[in-house]
């Protein structure tokens, strides 16, 4: 399984426009394009970012898929009214028990390989032992050898209660893989409609 992951840098006031754009047209298009297995999009209302991120059956039709998803994505940088950053993924784990309200993106760099193995055997285990714990996903690119963890959370006060737990796993899934953290966020999910089979 594929993803590509399309991150817009909006603006805060046009974030409502961008989720009804999602709800009442990207996502119903992108339902109909052969291999595609869905859509969500994670918006932070304070600082206007949204990730919209697809997954595919096969690397082929997501390639295949580009020139369809040109105009979609051109409309949603319209209606948001900013830049777009579009990156490739290989889906490495996904394991989900329900979805949730809201979504903690952590961003590492080292040993992909190290990294899945860290997050499957050490990770997976302890999140599903966390009070208000939804799901757990992680997209890797080999070619920049960054891995983005992604976890969901029943609520805004579950994921607060969740970060000093979420602090120590994710230093240790950079330890393990020799590498390091990029970068970490919090986002409301505002449209959850991926069909990816578990992968854990």
């Amino acid at each position: 399984m594929f993803a590509r992951s399309t991150t817009f840098h909006g603006r805060p006031e046009n974030i409502d426009a961008g989720i009804r754009y999602v709800q009442n047209e990207a996502g119903p298009m992108l339902d109909r394009i052969d291999g595609c297995r869905g859509l969500s999009l994670l918006v932070d209302r304070d600082t206007g970012q949204c990730i919209a991120t697809s997954s595919w059956e096969g690397e082929s039709a997501m390639l295949a898929s580009g020139d369809q998803l040109h105009e979609i994505r051109e409309r949603g940088r319209t209606i948001l009214g900013g830049s777009m950053q579009i990156d490739t993924w290989d889906i490495a784990v996904m394991h989900r028990s329900q979805h949730g309200e809201c979504c903690r993106v952590s961003w590492l760099e080292g040993d992909l390989d190290a990294m899945i193995d860290t997050f499957r055997m050490g990770i997976l285990p302890q999140l599903e032992q966390t009070p208000g714990f939804c799901s757990a996903s992680l997209l890797v690119n080999r070619t920049s050898g960054i891995g983005c963890a992604t976890t969901c959370w029943e609520t805004q006060a579950a994921m607060v209660a969740s970060r000093p737990a979420a602090d120590e796993m994710r230093n240790r899934a950079a330890s393990d893989s020799g590498g390091s953290i990029v970068d970490v966020h919090e986002y409301e999910l505002a449209y959850a409609h991926l069909h990816v089979p578990e992968m854990a």
